[in-house]
């Protein structure tokens, strides 16, 4: 059992203490900060709801949004990641707290100001990560119920990246370049086969994880087996999505500046071929 002694409260929502096990520490939970005295101990029940924020840079980060967070708004920031936590059963990155407060921040100012928000990437997202882009939703409507505030559709790719981040340690930069290598790559595909994908096809979304699950071998530099008597027969059958397939393996190595193997041309042209065939 640990020890969690309160030093100071920020505001409601939001307290530093002394932790036994992690030292200075921040809470954030909604009325945590009510009525608290210094040196009031919490209790290791009421902290099981609270999220504890150990790293320094994250506190310092978070205390830093403070002066700028209205009360109310925090409140339903905080139901949004408590609602992200229970849904995906893990774990978040601590700097969630910064980057999808001051992500929210900013879009409900913009939104107030009457201010259009666009979000080119919503759909890749959506076929990307479609557990995510659900939670997201969700927390949409959260907004709207808590605090009647209607966050425009492009939201739900944004607020998808950031859960995405959260639960898969990654830098929400690193997310981000990912969805859009996606959609560079689905550009090029459209461009140069003279088509438009139909993006609430099971072919388009087929074609968008497995880019997704490509650009993870490379990044990860997994080896995938090349089946060489399909790799001939592709060459020749298709010769079209074939070197297309390369010029989109060219494009991933650019980007992401790590080898691609052999074996993703393969893969990569049975999608082509199967999306060129739907097509004609």
């Amino acid at each position: 059992m640990s020890d969690i002694i309160i030093s100071k409260a920020l505001n409601n929502n939001v307290i530093i203490a002394d932790h036994s096990d992690y030292g200075e520490v921040v809470i954030i939970g909604k009325g945590i900060g009510f009525n608290r005295k210094k040196h009031d101990v919490l209790d290791d029940a009421s902290v099981e709801k609270l999220f504890v924020l150990k790293n320094e840079k994250e506190q310092k980060n978070y205390i830093k949004l403070l002066p700028y967070l209205e009360d109310d708004l925090q409140r339903v920031i905080i139901s949004a990641i408590e609602l992200i936590k229970r849904r995906t059963e893990s774990s978040l990155n601590e700097h969630i707290h910064v980057a999808l407060t001051d992500h929210l921040m900013f879009t409900v100012a913009r939104v107030s100001q009457g201010m259009e928000i666009r979000n080119p990437f919503l759909i890749e997202t959506q076929a990307l990560y479609p557990r995510e882009y659900g939670i997201a939703k969700e927390v949409m409507d959260l907004f709207r119920e808590e605090s009647n505030i209607l966050l425009p559709e492009g939201e739900a790719g944004f607020i998808a990246l950031h859960i995405h981040s959260a639960i898969t340690n990654k830098e929400l930069s690193e997310v981000n370049m990912h969805s859009q290598l996606v959609t560079k790559l689905v550009q090029t595909v459209e461009d140069q086969l003279k088509i438009v994908i139909d993006k609430n096809s099971i072919d388009y979304m087929r074609l968008v994880r497995h880019l997704r699950f490509a650009i993870e071998r490379v990044k990860a530099g997994e080896k995938v087996e090349e089946p060489e008597i399909i790799t001939a027969l592709l060459k020749e059958e298709y010769p079209l999505c074939y070197n297309l397939s390369w010029k989109l393996i060219k494009i991933m190595q650019q980007t992401l500046k790590k080898p691609v193997f052999d074996a993703e041309a393969v893969y990569i042209t049975m999608h082509l071929q199967r999306l060129q065939k739907k097509i004609k």
